[in-house]
């Protein structure tokens, strides 16, 4: 099944010129990825990403100013949508974890090389969360421990989203649901989309979290 011709747009939230111009160089010469915004702080892309936000942003956590994490928290305030991959140095498993709950999707840690970097942003546009076990396991975990606040909501859900969040919690990626429905990929990102806003969240990790504990 094909999933599309469109190029996955991406934004670059990232204070160094340096690795900002890096990455968007990468994504340029990816046939299936464009660079539509390049940030240098969190106050740049919270005033201009909503207006037009992309399919994905790779935000630096270590932004002057608001840092990445309150940058994701602004964002998702205002209803992007965009699946967010933060940028780290090191793994600062308290960081990172705070950044997923604000509703980021993953992780990459710089360097990042351009084969790492265009997997992950196919990935999370598919779906998928890149990220370690041990830091699923802990985002999961915290959203079970106040799950049961949310079951009303899972009650809220159609057949088919039910059947679409279940395919989720087993692991599948969207084009994979897709497939096991006999639908389109847009059908499905569509019918995710309504999920999260139903569950209240923000990511996979969160609905399958609240889905578990409902």
């Amino acid at each position: 099944m094909k999933i599309s011709s469109t190029p996955i747009t991406v934004a670059l939230v990232e204070d160094d010129i340096r690795i900002r111009r890096t990455l968007a160089l990468m994504l340029s010469r990816a046939h299936d990825c464009r660079c539509v915004g390049q940030y240098r702080s969190g106050e740049e892309a919270v005033a201009a990403l909503p207006a037009q936000p992309p399919s994905v942003i790779i935000m630096d956590i270590n932004l002057p100013g608001i840092n990445g994490i309150e940058c994701v928290r602004q964002l998702v305030a205002q209803g992007v949508k965009s699946q967010i991959l933060m940028l780290t140095v090191h793994k600062d498993t308290d960081a990172i974890f705070e950044a997923l709950a604000a509703g980021a999707v993953g992780y990459l840690v710089k360097p990042v090389p351009a084969a790492q970097l265009l997997a992950a942003v196919r990935d999370v546009y598919g779906g998928g969360a890149p990220m370690t076990l041990s830091i699923a396991r802990k985002v999961v975990q915290s959203f079970q421990s106040t799950a049961a606040a949310a079951r009303p909501a899972t009650q809220t859900l159609s057949a088919r989203e039910h059947e679409i969040l279940e395919l989720l919690a087993q692991g599948f990626m969207y084009k994979e649901i897709a497939d096991r429905l006999a639908s389109c990929y847009a059908t499905v990102r569509t019918h995710i989309e309504h999920i999260y806003e139903k569950l209240h969240v923000n990511s996979r990790a969160q609905a399958v979290a609240r889905y578990g504990g409902g």
